[in-house]
Formats: C-alpha cells, structure tokens, sequence
C-alpha cells in the first residue's frame, strides 16, 4: 500500500537517510550551538557564557547561531541533509522525538557523568528520554501556566475567588457571563497552536495513547471531555473564535477587559502592564486550573545532539554549561522563565522571596514568577512527545470543532478521532513491526 507523506515527513526521511548512509562529516573548526529567538535580548548572557567557555576549552571555539521560532526544523533538516547540522541544538520536545524516532539524535546516557540525573528536575529529565532511542536532550528552561485573573470582572460578578479545577469552570464561566457579559476563559482549538487543550484532557482523566501507540482516548473519560467542550461552547460560555483564532488571541481579550481568566507565565505581565496597564492594575495571579490530582503542565525546551556531529561529548559539555545551576539561574531572572535545575530553582526561589520590588508592577511580576515556582513543585509534562503529537492534536482537535459548531455529536468526533489517529498510527508503527 502506498503512503502519502507530507513535505516535512519526506524531509525528516531524508535526513534520517543522510545520518545512516553518509557517515559523519569532516571536524569543523567551531563547535556549532544553535538557539530558538534568544538574540538580541540575550547577547550578553551568551558572550558571558562563551568567555567562561573560552577559558574551559580554549582548544575549541563555538559559533552561537540564533534562528526565528518558524525556521528551526526546516533549517536543521536542510542541515543534516546536507550534512552540517550543528552539535549542539535548542529543540522543542516534539520535534526532538521526531527527529529521534529517525534516528537523528545521539543517546546522551553513556556520555553523561554518574550524578547528571541528580542535578535537574526529576519530572524534566524524564520527559527527555525517549522510550527507544535513550535520553535524547538535557532539559533548559521551563515555563508553567498561571491563572491571571481580572478582579474587577471576578468581583462584578460576586465570586471571591477563581477556579482551580476544571470541574468548576461553567459555573464560573456562566456567572461572568450572565453578571458582566463578559467571558471567564478562552481555550482555542485551533489545530495548530497550542497543545493546552491536550494537556487539559490529560488532567481530566484522559488517556491519550495505548502502549502500541494506538488511541485510547475513546473511553468514558474521553467522551465526558469531549462532551464538557461542547456544552461549553454552545452555551456560549467561550468566545466564538476559540475555533478559528489561537491562545494569543486570549490575552488580547484579556487585555481589553473582555476576558476575566488567562492561561498565561508570568513572562507576559510586562506585556500587559505596557499594553493595558488599567487591567495590570486589577490583575491577580492565582494557580493553574488542573484536574483532581492538582497535577499542572511544565513546557520545556531542551538542548540535543544531533547524531552527525563528530564533537558529541563536547557538545554535551557545553549544554552541561549551558544548563548548570549558576547560568541557568541568571538565565530564568534576566528571561522571566524557570531552570530546570534543582540547585538553580532554589536559587531563584530565594531571589524571588528576599528581592524588594521599588514599585507596585515590579512585586507583581515577582509574586507571579514565585507562584511560578512553587506550582513547578506539582508540574510535569502532561503529553509526552510522542513522535506524531502534532499529527495527533490536528485529529483530536478538529473533530472537537466539528462537535462543538453541532456538525456531530460529541461521541461521534471522538470516535472518528480515534480512527483516524488508529489508520496514521497503523502505517507508521505496524504492530508486526513493533512486536517482532
């Protein structure tokens, strides 16, 4: 049977191929460091890291290279196409599973020292493992979600406090909207942006895949998901574009006091104290909403080896640098994010608690980015990165829409979600394969 690849899957072949059949290319005189949109805010935490890594290894050079969030993954396949991927790479957890499953990742554990696990978050460092081919990246930075909640939207409508598990959501969501016209949150199912109603039907119960890779989410806990989505919606307590627009559109309505809940880091404070500053003067930070376990989501970004580099083991000594305690604490300060470093998050942690903000938008940002770290302590990766995760998102996110603008009933699109998913996952994983 024939299969149809996309551009990108054909690509990913591609490059897979390049790694088995090309052998490794000619040492370079640099070693080669790429990053996800750090420059120019953050040229001078680099030239510090470079000097201190100059004086480590004056032997071996790095070249930094910064690339836009849109072009890394078309930019590092053409690279190990082409044979030139660099040795040490900044990858998304989804796009480093992908590139592994092709076998275009080097297997960290034999190079990595005896206590490296110690030193990270144990939640972190295992979402970097990946079930066949070892531990593919070391963890970076991290960012949780936040509730940032408007008080005076939460006050007009007489509730004291905001929800903190899903199970309370429509009536919150119908108080605002009957008591202010307004709406309490915004979740958008847009395909391809965020992946935060997957994790939210992880925190409901929700198990996404089987140990075959098969669906498992058409289940009692799937439908009841599938089906609070819906009611949701047509009772009109979400914002009509969830389906058309994504989550940046959330903060533009909670930015225009249209919105009185936000799923958003605290990164975005300053954002909204420089474009709203009468709603960042009434804007509270509470904790996540999650489910019954109280488990909250941690996104991370990570720092991989592409398989083609002849300077593996010092390309991990660099990420090692790169993700020690002392530089990811000033990295998690000057960028407003988190460390993935058990020493580093203390660190912050005792910043964050003896600093002495000089105005009332400073200690709003430091108790937002507090909050922050102390929900890091119940976080983990709630959708582990799966090779085809966006494939899967795409199926279960548009036969959500199709549920909830009334085209099926809610039980129907997750059935058809789950066949879809089962005929992808069929041609890319058979289970004769697998089980032989």
């Amino acid at each position: 049977m024939t299969v149809q690849l996309t551009r990108r899957r054909l690509l990913l072949f591609a490059a897979a191929a390049g790694l088995a059949a090309c052998g490794r290319r000619s040492p370079a005189p640099e070693l080669n460091l790429w990053t996800l949109q750090l420059a120019p805010k953050f040229n001078r935490y680099f030239a510090d890291l470079m000097a201190a890594w100059t004086t480590l290894h004056p032997e071996d050079p790095v070249r930094w290279t910064d690339l836009p969030w849109g072009s890394v993954e078309r930019k590092l396949l053409a690279a190990v196409y082409a044979r030139t991927a660099p040795d040490l790479v900044n990858l998304n957890p989804p796009f480093a599973a992908n590139l592994a499953s092709k076998g275009g990742l080097t297997d960290l554990t034999p190079l990595l020292p005896s206590d490296a696990a110690e030193r990270y978050l144990p939640s972190v460092w295992q979402a970097c493992r990946d079930p066949d081919a070892g531990l593919i990246a070391v963890p970076w930075y991290l960012t949780v979600r936040l509730s940032l909640v408007n008080r005076e939207l939460l006050d007009q409508a007489n509730i004291a406090a905001p929800p903190t598990r899903w199970d309370e959501i429509p009536a919150f969501a119908r108080q605002i909207r009957k008591r202010t016209g307004r709406y309490g949150l915004f979740l958008t199912m847009v395909p391809d942006d965020s992946a935060e109603m997957l994790e939210t039907l992880v925190q409901m119960g929700v198990s996404l895949l089987n140990s075959e890779r098969r669906a498992a989410f058409n289940s009692p806990a799937g439908r009841r998901a599938f089906q609070f989505w819906t009611e949701l919606y047509q009772e009109g307590l979400l914002p009509r574009e969830v389906v058309s627009q994504g989550q940046r559109r959330a903060i533009e309505l909670f930015q225009s006091g249209d919105l009185a809940m936000a799923a958003t880091g605290a990164e975005f404070l300053r954002s909204i104290q420089t474009n709203a500053p009468g709603v960042a003067a009434v804007t509270e930070s509470h904790p996540p909403v999650t489910g019954a376990d109280g488990t909250a989501n941690v996104a991370l970004m990570s720092l991989a080896v592409p398989r083609q580099s002849t300077k593996q083991a010092l390309a991990l000594q660099l990420a090692l640098l790169l993700t020690n305690a002392t530089n990811q604490a000033r990295f998690a300060t000057e960028a407003r994010v988190l460390p993935s470093s058990v020493e580093a998050l203390a660190m912050v942690r005792s910043q964050l608690q003896q600093e002495q903000p000089r105005t009332p938008q400073q200690d709003q940002i430091r108790q937002a980015r507090l909050l922050s770290a102390i929900t890091l302590e119940r976080a983990r990766v709630l959708v582990p990165a799966w090779p085809g995760i966006k494939r899967l998102q795409k199926i279960l996110y548009t036969q959500l829409q199709r549920a909830m603008l009334g085209q099926v009933e809610s039980a129907e699109a997750l059935g058809a979600a789950a066949m879809e998913w089962d005929r992808y996952a069929a041609s890319r994983w058979p289970l004769s394969q697998r089980n032989s």
